[in-house]
């Protein structure tokens, strides 16, 4: 039977998943709380399409990385970019694995992993680099993958919606009611639903909260990812040094810029959802507290290992509120959350760690039968 579905956040989750229900011959309205979909997490991250390296302390996470890597670039491949060469540097001063460890893993999860060309390899501090390896790994223009996204909606029976926040959701008789708030004129309006599904990612639990349902125990970070103008030699190149307080630099195609980020210095501080305490607002800490940028920081560090990014320029940062499981923190894993019939029954609270978790999510959806 057609149910009536609330989608809440329009990231990329929450569109996919939309249309993912509407697919199924549900009547589905994705409500999203900023002035365009896309805006916050979807944008504001490193947009590499991983393929697994980026997890050797979780075999795991790599290996649902290889298997969604190739379905993410030929279902969204007109956002996906190939054209630059991409390394991994592995450092025994600090890191956490070692360069036969590294190789090793790549093999047992079936990854590309071969010595970087040696104009490559002359580019990086010898004293402190142990190796460098030439790996298959992506990115993805999200601005792009907005619009096919975007597309793909109008042309399919959701109804979509912005400026609107879910407040809090309550039983009402086989389903839920709905609070949802403009977010212009502050008004409030009851919807039913047969279903609702939380894909607020850093939000999840404001309207847990609001609903009286139990918190879910999650990781905050106020992170900083900082948009640079490399080098002409590094034009085409992304570099990982890894797994340790390192750094990344990426292509960031929305942008023409490199992004720019470091595991000491981008994170500037974090915090706990915890069931027995308080909700602390995670939309309230994103718009009223910016801490300083520490790209100096960032950028010192990294010229230790790669001296060439001494010459790279600062152009701005992206301000995000990174979420995670707090188990995540022991072995880097990504995994999804979801939670069906969370407090509530038709109430589900969907988490995914990394853009290709998307697929994770749908199969879990379809495999619950959630909506039966």
């Amino acid at each position: 039977m057609k149910k009536k579905i609330i989608v809440a956040g329009g990231g990329f989750f929450g569109m996919y998943i939309a249309e993912y229900l509407a697919n199924c011959g549900n009547e589905v309205h994705l409500l999203e709380k900023e002035e365009k979909f896309m805006s916050r997490a979807s944008y504001n991250n490193q947009a590499r399409v991983h393929n697994g390296y980026h997890y050797p302390r979780s075999i795991l996470t790599a290996l649902r990385s290889r298997v969604s890597f190739p379905r993410f670039v030929a279902e969204f491949g007109e956002c996906v970019i190939e054209d630059f060469e991409k390394y991994y540097m592995v450092s025994s001063h600090l890191g956490k694995i070692s360069a036969n460890q590294f190789v090793k893993f790549c093999e047992r999860i079936g990854a590309s992993c071969e010595p970087a060309p040696t104009r490559i390899q002359k580019l990086t501090n010898p004293a402190l680099i142990d190796a460098c390896f030439t790996v298959t790994e992506y990115a993805f223009d999200a601005l792009k993958l907005r619009d096919i996204m975007m597309s793909r909606l109008a042309t399919s029976s959701v109804k979509c919606t912005t400026g609107i926040s879910v407040e809090n959701v309550k039983k009402h008789n086989a389903g839920l009611l709905v609070s949802v708030k403009n977010i212009h004129s502050g008004e409030h309006n009851e919807v039913y639903a047969d279903h609702v599904f939380n894909c607020t990612y850093s939000h999840l639990n404001y309207i847990l909260s609001n609903s009286c349902i139990k918190l879910i125990p999650l990781k905050h970070e106020m992170t900083e990812m900082c948009l640079v103008d490399v080098p002409d030699a590094l034009k085409k190149i992304g570099l990982t040094l890894m797994c340790g307080p390192f750094f990344s630099v990426m292509p960031f195609p929305s942008a023409g810029l490199h992004s720019f980020s470091h595991v000491r210095y981008t994170p500037h501080y974090d915090w706990m959802d915890k069931t027995n305490e308080p909700y602390r607002d995670s939309y309230l800490k994103y718009t009223e507290d910016k801490p300083s940028s520490a790209w100096r920081y960032m950028q010192k560090d990294a010229m230790r290992y790669l001296p060439l990014l001494e010459e790279c320029i600062y152009n701005r940062s992206l301000w995000e509120v990174k979420t995670v499981l707090p188990r995540s923190e022991s072995n880097d894993s990504r995994p999804i959350l979801l939670l069906a019939n969370h407090g509530l029954s038709g109430f589900h609270c969907v988490l995914g760690g990394k853009i290709d978790n998307i697929y994770d999510a749908v199969d879990v959806i379809a495999a619950l039968h959630i909506l039966d």
